[in-house]
């Protein structure tokens, strides 16, 4: 591939990637609130990854 063509391709595909990822930016704020939702984010995955890897949690029911 020709290296103009390629260096075209590249920044459209970026332009695409920065509009596409500005529609989820949080509007600027604080440090301190960033630092925290991204806490909250990072814990909400480890819990999924947990319920993934663990045995699913059921009551046993047996009727008498």
């Amino acid at each position: 591939m020709h290296a103009d063509v390629h260096h075209l391709l590249h920044t459209i595909g970026s332009a695409e990637l920065h509009s596409r990822a500005g529609e989820f930016r949080l509007p600027r704020t604080g440090l301190r609130t960033r630092v925290g939702w991204t806490l909250v984010e990072v814990g909400l995955r480890l819990t999924a990854q947990g319920r993934d890897t663990a045995a699913p949690r059921t009551a046993s029911f047996h009727p008498a």
